[in-house]
């Protein structure tokens, strides 16, 4: 992606590497949540909570200030471009979600392990979503560009036979 290239480092630090190093972060509390369940320590749970919070605003406003500054004028150069963006907007989904968990706004009848298995559900979306995304956009856009233009080549050619 493009995107992530220009304005360097800072489109990069912005779009990649606060939302994932806060889901990375949440992965490792998650853990030891778990671990220290039944030692009585609630303050890596606390910090998960927060994490969960931060994370889910955070790229909230990633995604509205991409949807709306940025989608408007990109230029696409191709599938490899569009899955690297559409999935890399498709992260608000999981992480908005851990976000409305901890604030009880959902899940709030579910039991303790229901919520930790949910939770752990929308970390392992986002980490999905945001790692295709990743792969995606880190082809280079050469190449997607030129396989574009040479299907396009092909359909012209195939059209005028």
């Amino acid at each position: 992606m493009e995107l992530l290239m220009t304005n360097q480092p800072w489109n990069l630090i912005i779009f990649m590497v606060i939302p994932v190093g806060l889901a990375e972060c949440l992965v490792a509390t998650e853990f030891y949540t778990l671990y220290l369940r039944d030692k009585g320590n609630n303050s890596w749970k606390t910090i998960n909570k927060l994490l969960g919070i931060v994370a889910g605003i955070y790229f909230s406003f990633v995604f509205l200030y991409i949807v709306t500054h940025i989608l408007p004028q990109i230029e696409w150069r191709g599938a490899v471009d569009i899955i690297a963006v559409i999935s890399y907007l498709c992260g608000v989904v999981p992480l908005l979600s851990i976000t409305l968990l901890e604030f009880g706004i959902i899940g709030k009848n579910l039991t303790e392990n229901a919520k930790i298995r949910l939770h752990f559900i929308f970390l392992i979306g986002f980490l999905i979503v945001s790692h295709v995304a990743m792969i995606f956009g880190m082809v280079e856009p050469s190449v997607n560009a030129e396989n574009h233009h040479n299907m396009h080549e092909i359909h012209e050619q195939h059209n005028m036979n």
